[in-house]
Formats: structure tokens, C-alpha cells, sequence
């Protein structure tokens, strides 16, 4: 019996069948990728930013609007000076917060997803309390008022 061992030429072609099988995959998963993200976008329309483009979508908006307001307080003599007040005002506000977001746009992210976990902390809480609530699980030290004691835990 003798053993034949495979020959140079089988095993590169079993290498180049394991490439193209490899290549195909991660193009099959690219395709199918960006097919559900087109679709997800139609549906739900584009995603958001970041955090720091948010931001700038806030002082964005917020400028806008305090350079739209007008002053009936201090009449008409007093409304275009008051109006430029308040247009430099907002301009240097927004001249302060630019270079805070582009030295730290990291920052902003993690701020969010810092806020959303807190977010997901006190829902828990919230509902594991409603569901003793609604069980109607009291304590024993309970039964002597007719308060129910929450238990923060």
C-alpha cells in the first residue's frame, strides 16, 4: 500500500478554492450589508450623527432661534441694537462650543451612551418596582400602615 502524498499543484488549488470560498463570503455579507442598510434607511429615513453632530444640530437650532426673537420689551428704538446683542451673543457662544466638539467628539459618545445606560438603569428600576406593586408583595414590617415601603434596590 503505499501512501501518495497530495502533490504540490492539489494543495494550492484547495488554498485558491479556500480563498474564493472566503472572498465570496465576505462579499456575499458586504452586499447583503448594505441591502439591509438601504432598506433601513427608506424606511426609518437617514440615521442619526454622533453626539457632537447632534450638538451642533442643538446650538444650531437654539442660535437660530434667539437670533429670530424680538424684543418688544425694549421698543422699537432699542430692538435692532438689542437684536445685534443678542446675534453676537450667539455667535460667540457658538464660537466657544466649535472647538470643544472638534477636540473631543469621543467625548460626546461617550456621554451619550452614558446617559442612555442611566436611562436603562432607572427604567429597570422602574418597572421592577411596578411589577412588585402590582404583585402586591409587601413586607411584613408593611402591615402596620398604609404606606408601601419602595425598595430602591
Amino acid at each position: 500500500m503505499s501512501e501518495e502524498r497530495p502533490t504540490a499543484d492539489a494543495s494550492e488549488a484547495a488554498d485558491d478554492v479556500r480563498v474564493a470560498d472566503a472572498d465570496a463570503w465576505a462579499t456575499a455579507c458586504a452586499e447583503d450589508l448594505a441591502a439591509e442598510k438601504a432598506r433601513r434607511r427608506t424606511q426609518y429615513g437617514p440615521p442619526p450623527g454622533s453626539a457632537a453632530d447632534e450638538l451642533r444640530k442643538l446650538v444650531d437650532a437654539v442660535a437660530d432661534k434667539l437670533s429670530g426673537i424680538q424684543t418688544p420689551l425694549l421698543g422699537a428704538v432699542a430692538g435692532p441694537a438689542a437684536q445685534q446683542v443678542v446675534r453676537q451673543v450667539v455667535q460667540q457662544a457658538k464660537n466657544a462650543v466649535e472647538p470643544v466638539i472638534e477636540r473631543n467628539p469621543d467625548v460626546f459618545d461617550h456621554l451619550a451612551a452614558a446617559g442612555s445606560e442611566l436611562l436603562a438603569a432607572y427604567r429597570s428600576a422602574v418597572q421592577a418596582q411596578e411589577a412588585r406593586w402590582s404583585a402586591g408583595d409587601r413586607d411584613k414590617g408593611d402591615e402596620a400602615g398604609p404606606g408601601e415601603r419602595i425598595d430602591l434596590d
